[in-house]
């Protein structure tokens, strides 16, 4: 049973979780005016703050103050060998650039598969470590964030300067 703990962050509340191998989980909960009880969305999880999930943290919170660029915690995301290999392909984009879908598509070696990466970069289990937010669309646009575009422009105007 993987372990996780929640922190309060510069972009709200996060749940870090991790399985004894590495991170597997990063999640932004916005209540949206709405009553969520975080700890019910994470029942099957044992919360508890583990020297894995703290690094985590710590570096989450040095990247959301401008102070990392890159994470070297360890990651252990659950997927499909094809998400896995979209989510690996996001870790390469350089902090403070973008990529369309399609790029993502042929940097995978398969460059009709825009909406399947869309799809993987929908089920990314860990915002910010991978980082789906350095997806856009072919146009330029903000596209597709599940934390919310508004998230979206934040982290890249964070990594603008």
């Amino acid at each position: 049973m993987d372990k996780a703990y929640f922190y309060q962050t510069a972009i709200g509340r996060v749940l870090i979780s991790e399985d004894g191998e590495g991170i597997t989980g990063l999640s932004l909960f916005r209540n949206h005016g709405t009553v969520t009880d975080d700890e019910q969305l994470a029942k099957d999880i044992v919360i508890c703050e583990t020297e894995l999930i703290k690094n985590a943290a710590d570096q989450l919170i040095q990247y959301l103050e401008g102070r990392r660029k890159e994470f070297d915690v360890s990651l252990n995301p659950k997927g499909t060998p094809f998400q896995r290999k979209v989510w690996e392909a996001l870790r390469a984009i350089p902090y403070g650039q973008t990529r369309s879908y399609k790029q993502i598509a042929v940097a995978i070696g398969n460059e009709k598969a825009s909406r399947a990466v869309g799809m993987a970069n929908h089920n990314n289990p860990i915002i910010c470590m991978i980082p789906c937010h350095r997806v856009i669309g072919a146009n330029g646009a903000l596209v597709g964030f599940g934390a919310g575009l508004d998230i979206k422009e934040l982290l890249l105007n964070l990594e603008k300067h």
